[in-house]
């Protein structure tokens, strides 16, 4: 008789609601997770730990990946990360990637759901419509914000998506002056500034404590448990029942089938580096989307000798990014009243803006057709002390400066001004050349192939993330920052990652069912970011966790009926 009835592998955002719904109703769930287990007491505000020894996430000479880029010449250069340092993990421990996440919560909006039926076709991407709609998952978009807190309030505008409450279940969080700046620039502009709602509480909830304002989020655990990882605010009341056991420091490299289409084990790697399994009746896979992707290919068998699942060749396919990029302004003590200063050097408070006007584009002095857009959020400076510091060792010829005068550049950049950042989103389109394999050289620390990236990015996304840039830079000059930039590229951002692993109707052109059940084996979920064929113009995490509970229901209501 097995123990568990089902076996979640990973435990970030695609997994904690999974757990949560299944141990909840009874069942007897077990989750095996790569990464060690972090508690909140463990989290700090080092920056030598959080941001630059990679201590979250693994030592590239154990697990490193092979990404795969163009050069100048057009050549597929491949490099490993181990060789280069640049690191492409994120958040390897229990809750994942969610417990450093800035918590920037955007809805998918209803044409995300419909972009090729909304837009059309774009030579070279492989745009899909998605197999659900915006109104299945609206239910979820909402059980989010209650579940895992989320905190905001609702400003009516002209690409609004259909809510089905008035208002997010916890207030706004404290604001910096900078935000009615925003607003005053706005207005002058003629376009509506957007709140945005945070997954940090603004009040308490359970056993979290409500946000403490220390001005650390992305890239830091939360000392506090405001923040709504999967680890605060559903692995932690998934145990309580007693029906969750969490087994940390545990690498699943093989899921075993019985020939019969089923599932029967997933093989792992204990704590000691010995070779253990777990049986289960059902298996969930939410690894983030390049290690779900890689377990799936090296879980080959004879019924599966591509990978499982991977029978139609899809699995690592269309893989999926976040396209945009960064830009930021500047404001000097010497332009503002001391006031204004003084309240605009407040630490911990936030921004909380974004302009959603440019979702879609239809602009015919630069776009021939109606396109989909992005969206834009505002936030300041990472106060990282270091990293701001480092910068200041150059002067604006490019040379290097050295003592009174570096000294003198470093405490004017912390005491004389304050940067104001922006992000710009927009779709990453899928394409052929943006994709997932297994090195054929290349092992991790147990032998086993690492992950093999291939990226490349669509020429479209790029025109949107400029058109975009340049609506933020506007904005900046209009609320008078100085030294105005932007950046917009195709590089991509590992911690914003997805498809792999397509959902869809038809076996033939996707992995996954429209519940994110492989079509391929009976009793195997992917609740990641994987299963999104496109990922619209906002940050994931928020859709993913929706869509876990969306697809926690349906397993629930197969196994009532099993």
């Amino acid at each position: 008789m097995k123990q568990h009835k089902f076996c979640i592998i990973g435990s970030g955002a695609g997994a904690g609601p999974i757990a949560y719904e299944l141990a909840n109703a009874g069942h007897k769930v077990i989750v095996l997770e790569k990464g060690p287990w972090i508690k909140t007491s463990q989290f700090n505000k080092d920056e030598i730990v959080a941001a630059r020894r990679s201590v979250y996430t693994p030592n590239l000479k154990d697990e490193q990946h092979v990404i795969e880029e163009k050069n100048s010449k057009g050549e597929w250069i491949a490099k490993s990360t181990y060789s280069t340092g640049r690191d492409f993990w994120n958040g390897n421990c229990v809750g994942g990637s969610s417990n450093f996440m800035s918590g920037y919560f955007h809805r998918m909006k209803p044409q995300d759901f419909n972009l090729l039926t909304e837009y059309g076709e774009i030579k070279g991407a492989n745009i899909v419509d998605w197999p659900i709609s915006y109104e299945d998952m609206e239910a979820y978009f909402t059980k989010v914000e209650s579940v895992v807190g989320v905190s905001g309030r609702i400003v009516k505008h002209s690409t609004q998506e259909p809510r089905s409450t008035e208002t997010f279940p916890y207030p706004p969080l404290a604001e910096n002056i900078v935000s009615q700046w925003i607003d005053k620039a706005s207005d002058e502009l003629g376009y509506k500034m957007v709140p945005v709602p945070r997954a940090i509480l603004s009040r308490a909830k359970d056993d979290r404590n409500a946000c403490v304002y220390s001005n650390f989020c992305g890239s830091y655990g939360c000392s506090s448990d405001a923040k709504g990882s999967s680890r605060a605010s559903l692995l932690n009341l998934a145990l309580k029942t007693g029906n969750l056991t969490i087994l940390a420091n545990s690498k699943v490299y093989h899921l075993e089938t019985d020939g019969n289409n089923n599932i029967i084990k997933a093989h792992y790697y204990d704590i000691e580096e010995k070779k253990q399994f777990i049986e289960a009746d059902t298996f969930i896979v939410a690894a983030q989307a390049i290690e779900t992707s890689r377990l799936l290919l090296m879980s080959k068998n004879k019924e599966f000798p591509n990978g499982l699942a991977n029978n139609n060749g899809l699995v690592g396919k269309n893989l999926i990014f976040s396209a945009g990029g960064v830009g930021y302004g500047y404001f000097n003590e010497e332009d503002l009243s001391d006031k204004d200063f003084s309240q605009l050097k407040a630490l911990g408070v936030f921004v909380n803006r974004s302009i959603h006007n440019w979702y879609e584009i239809n602009d015919s002095d630069k776009f021939q057709n109606k396109i989909k857009g992005g969206m834009v959020d505002f936030l300041f400076e990472h106060p990282n002390a270091i990293k701001k510091a480092i910068k200041q060792k150059w002067n604006n010829m490019g040379n290097l400066v050295y003592g009174s005068e570096l000294k003198q550049k470093i405490f004017n950049s912390f005491t004389k001004q304050r940067r104001l950042n922006f992000e710009v989103f927009c779709d990453w389109l899928p394409t052929d050349n943006c994709y997932v394999t297994l090195d054929d050289k290349i092992k991790d620390k147990w032998g086993d192939p690492v992950a093999r990236i291939r990226v490349d990015n669509h020429h479209h996304d790029i025109k949107v993330g400029k058109y975009l840039a340049e609506k933020a830079e506007e904005l900046l000059e209009k609320m008078g920052a100085k030294n105005i930039n932007s950046s917009i590229s195709g590089s991509p951002p590992p911690n914003l990652v997805a498809g792999g692993c397509r959902f869809g109707t038809n076996p033939k052109t996707s992995v996954l069912d429209v519940n994110c059940k492989a079509h391929e084996v009976n009793n195997l979920y992917v609740t990641d970011g994987s299963f999104m064929p496109t990922g619209g113009s906002v940050t994931y995490t928020w859709t993913i966790y929706a869509n876990a509970f969306r697809v926690a229901d349906k397993i629930l209501k197969k196994s009532s009926t099993s």
